[in-house]
């Protein structure tokens, strides 16, 4: 998903490929100035590589090592200015990073601030290739703040789903100027702002049970500058999983069946619960299936695993399952199953 989006984003990347044991990272050669990283959307962070084939980081102080060093956090800050650094490695805070975060200073006029430094510089053993040396890999993030961390987000709700897997699922679910969005257990608006930050709809209705998170989804549609540009967001107060209240309050604003649903349904821990997931999950799909026109997209985001799968089992004379991925988010491993209505 994340190549797909570079090679829309960034066409003069050259040589994408895997990082050798990783299963969460990409690798890729950009010549000139890195402001455009700044479009991904499925990214969780850009850095800049620099490998050093030395034994040790004391040699990174060498005046070699040094230059390649201070030309990536340069290249961070012409993306965006940081006025502090800090260092993510092993060793952080022995005498040889001590040694060198004072020549970055000198060299960059950054302040080192080992606990909320602005610009990160990460530490770590290189790939290793049979018995040859790995060396060292320093990179350093572009820009003071991860790309996941959104502007938009000024109502930080709590359970909210992560932005770069909101825009996952906006890719997964298929982006259609002329498709009607319906984003149901909404929260505080996530899934729905990255879609419409994509691409415009013809119409877009959030709902949700708890008026708090109705505020919230408001708050950030308003600081992502949605709510005064069409289509304008509809929110509405309402059980996702009662199909007959759905059908009532959705379909006027919707001007129709909806072509596009998504959901994030509470995880179990700061609301809903675990016991009561499998009716959840299950008034979700029959409540969706019942707004939503033939062959329109279901796109849900969930931790839970293996009632989701039961559900999906279950509805199957309403929802034809075409992918399952697996994200992972602050320690859990939910998935974003895309179903096709049948």
């Amino acid at each position: 998903m994340l190549a797909a989006e570079v090679a829309e984003a960034l066409p003069g990347a050259r040589g994408l490929r895997d990082v050798p044991d990783r299963d969460d990272a990409l690798a890729l050669g950009l010549p000139g100035p890195l402001a455009a990283v700044t479009a991904l959307r499925t990214a969780v962070a850009a850095w800049v590589v620099v490998h050093l084939d030395v034994p040790r980081p004391r040699s990174f102080t060498s005046p070699e090592h040094l230059t390649r060093i201070v030309d990536a956090v340069y290249a961070s800050l012409r993306v965006a200015g940081s006025s502090t650094f800090r260092f993510e490695a092993a060793g952080a805070d022995s005498a040889v990073f001590a040694r060198l975060a004072g020549l970055l200073h000198e060299a960059t006029g950054l302040r080192h601030d080992p606990e909320a430094g602005d610009l990160v510089v990460r530490v770590r053993r290189g790939p290793r290739r049979g018995d040859v040396d790995p060396g060292w890999d320093v990179l350093v993030r572009v820009g003071p703040r991860p790309l996941s961390a959104r502007t938009w987000r000024v109502a930080d709700f709590p359970g909210a789903a992560n932005a770069t897997i909101a825009a996952a699922v906006a890719r997964l679910a298929g982006v259609h100027e002329q498709d009607r969005v319906l984003n149901l257990m909404a929260g505080s608006g996530t899934l729905l702002v990255e879609r419409l930050l994509v691409a415009p709809a013809a119409a877009a209705v959030a709902v949700d049970l708890d008026p708090a998170a109705l505020d919230a989804a408001r708050a950030n549609l308003e600081a992502a500058r949605l709510l005064t540009r069409p289509p304008r967001p509809v929110l509405l107060r309402a059980d996702a999983t009662d199909a007959a209240a759905l059908l009532d309050v959705v379909g006027e604003p919707l001007g129709g069946a909806a072509d596009v649903v998504l959901a994030d349904p509470p995880w179990g821990t700061l609301h809903g619960s675990h016991a009561d997931a499998p009716r959840l999950h299950a008034g979700l799909l029959r409540a969706a299936h019942a707004v939503s026109a033939p062959g329109a997209r279901l796109v849900v985001l969930t931790h839970e695993v293996k009632v989701m799968d039961r559900v999906v089992r279950e509805a199957a004379d309403l929802w034809t399952p075409r992918s399952v991925t697996r994200v992972y988010a602050k320690g859990h491993h939910p998935r974003i199953h895309v179903l096709d209505r049948r």
